[in-house]
């Protein structure tokens, strides 16, 4: 599979923002800080960060080093029950340990281009849906490697909104959508377009700065967003080299190593109103060799070290 090497819901007239209407920073103030009132966003380990360890060793990981949230993976979450686990009772000890599960990754293959593939497709969306609903994940990532090279963008909103509604109706979870450059729809303007196209007062979407940069969309676009319709915001740094085109999920680097605006980029965040967890997203096959705590508590680290850069 590709990508493998890789709560509040927003009304369609309110995912764009019109930069004339914008009050300057911050636009709201939130409610709750985070990290000793470092952040004003929980701050989560998505665990691929630290893939070599088993899944409950990562939720161990996670709480050690500081995190709030942990988003685990629907092939670790299978495993887990392959092998005599019970989401339910790990989504409790997640919680036991101060942490909750704000996205699991995710509902692959579901966005595919017909009616006959989607209706087959829905067997596997809804284990997946199951799994995360019984760890308890407020939401699920909606993969579009599938839709096609020359999507129709009216078909694939109608397909993501039904799969919001199946979501919301028969597992308490949202649906959100991501965007990846090594699939048709790689950018924060088109996973946006399908958003605002499903027009579904749950369609929302998942901001990665990584893809952000690959894909070429680039940054200045998510300052004329409304944060409510983020699920969640993937977070790391890229580096200077190799070239852009030349750069995979395995580049990725510590939030600051790299070259990404990531400040600017926060204070965008923030001034959009965005209220859920930024997420460190890593796929480093030379972190994994390191001692997997310490990567936890360094990504962490570096994570809170940017926000304090933002002024945020």
């Amino acid at each position: 599979m590709d990508r493998r090497t890789f709560i509040a819901g927003a009304t369609a007239s309110t995912l764009l923002v019109s930069p004339a209407v914008r009050a300057p920073q911050p636009v709201i103030h939130l409610k709750n800080r985070y990290q000793k009132g470092r952040s004003p966003w929980p701050i989560c380990l998505d665990t691929a960060t630290v893939r070599p360890a088993s899944l409950r060793e990562k939720v161990k990981i996670a709480a050690k080093a500081g995190f709030d949230a942990i988003e685990p993976w629907d092939d670790e979450l299978a495993d887990f029950e392959a092998n005599g686990g019970n989401l339910k009772d790990l989504g409790k000890e997640i919680k036991d340990l101060g942490l909750f599960v704000p996205s699991v990754i995710g509902l692959w293959n579901a966005l595919p281009p017909t009616a006959e593939l989607f209706k087959n497709s829905l067997t596997d969306t809804r284990r997946r849906m199951r799994m995360a609903a019984d760890i308890g994940s407020q939401h699920i990532q909606t993969i579009p490697n599938t839709v096609g090279d020359d999507y129709d963008q009216q078909w694939v909103a109608r397909r993501y909104r039904e799969l919001i509604e199946l979501a919301k109706n028969d597992y308490n979870l949202q649906a959100a959508l991501v965007f990846v450059k090594y699939f048709p729809l790689k950018t924060l303007g088109q996973a946006m377009a399908v958003a605002l196209d499903a027009n579904h007062p749950d369609a929302m979407v998942i901001p990665d700065t990584y893809h952000m940069h690959i894909s070429e969309g680039g940054f200045e676009g998510l300052s004329l967003i409304s944060g409510r319709s983020m699920a969640i915001f993937q977070f790391s740094d890229a580096p200077a080299a190799p070239a852009i085109d030349q750069l995979n999920d395995s580049h990725r680097v510590f939030p600051g190593d790299g070259i990404l605006p990531l400040p600017k980029v926060l204070r965008d965040l923030k001034a959009t109103g965005f209220e859920k967890c930024v997420s460190l997203e890593l796929y480093n096959p030379e972190y994994w060799k390191q001692d997997l705590q310490q990567v936890a508590e360094t990504g962490l680290r570096k994570t809170l070290a940017v926000i304090d850069e933002a002024g945020v």
